[in-house]
């Protein structure tokens, strides 16, 4: 059976070096098989079609080849919805109310709150809410998002959850780790979390590379497989570029972008080289 890998990034800014080296680690992993590029653009209040028109440039530029079409996820809306109803259905969702601030405030009165990879987990507010008073304040038109109920949720699984990193060995999926997580809001169908397991399932993607710091939510993701009866790949979280201090790259270093590397003369046998100097040493 051939490898499936995919790289798939956001639109919503210009690709830097950690981007590149997600890229061509995906590419290299899939071993002769095939290669897809996914474009997580459910976001579209920060999306762009020049972002988009880039990132395509920036692969190319770099030597890359993958199949066509490519997935958008804002084309595939009613996957994502029918994701939710499946959920929904098991009633392992709820809808909750509060703001950040509200959850912030919360917090802070609850004292030593449970900490998660992200920080403190939502206290759980909404979750004992009522089911007339939850359908009012949907019907008054609120904001709301759609959290999983992570405990009713774990009653859905039979047995001990498993997942394999290729480089890390057997994980024992803790899918508690971020507590009640947003799997959607009131005008989008899907959060990140939801979406690339529904993406991957129904790209057929065999091994999940992407960077280490994604490594704890690959426990929601395993749950979330099981819950929507989905095939479990396998994965391989590899390590992240960093700048000078030791700081992982982000959107906002345009200096470490490939339009401005490549405007400061740069060659693209000079970018692969660089990444992979700085990644492969914090390689498992």
């Amino acid at each position: 059976m051939p490898e499936v890998t995919r790289f798939a990034p956001s639109p919503t800014g210009w690709l830097h070096l950690g981007h590149a080296y997600a890229a061509v680690f995906a590419q290299e992993q899939s071993a002769g098989g095939r290669f897809l590029i996914r474009l997580e653009d459910i976001d579209g209040t920060r999306a762009r079609p020049e972002y988009e028109e880039a990132i395509f440039e920036d692969l190319a530029w770099l030597g890359m080849e993958w199949e066509k079409p490519v997935r958008r996820q804002s084309d595939h809306f009613a996957d994502y919805r029918a994701a939710l109803a499946k959920l929904e259905g098991m009633g392992v969702l709820y809808p909750c109310f509060c703001t950040r601030r509200e959850i912030q405030e919360e917090i802070a009165r609850a004292g030593n709150a449970p900490q998660g990879p992200d920080g403190p987990l939502y206290p759980g507010t909404c979750r004992n809410r009522g089911v007339s008073e939850r359908a009012q304040r949907m019907a008054a038109g609120e904001s709301y998002a759609l959290r999983l109920d992570v405990a009713k949720a774990a009653g859905f699984v039979e047995g001990d959850l498993e997942w394999a990193d290729r480089g890390r060995g057997v994980f024992q999926a803790q899918p508690g780790v971020f507590g009640d997580v947003v799997l959607a809001r009131k005008d989008t169908p899907a959060s990140y979390h939801l979406a690339v397991v529904v993406d991957d399932a129904l790209q057929g993607i065999t091994l999940v590379t992407r960077g280490e710091d994604l490594l704890e939510a690959t426990h929601l993701h395993r749950l979330l497989q099981a819950l929507l009866e989905l095939p479990v790949p396998e994965w391989r979280h590899h390590g992240l570029i960093t700048d000078e201090s030791g700081k992982r790259l982000a959107k906002r270093d345009d200096a470490r972008s490939l339009r401005s590397l490549r405007a400061a003369g740069w060659t693209a046998e000079r970018v692969r080289d660089t990444m992979f100097q700085t990644a492969h040493s914090k390689q498992p």
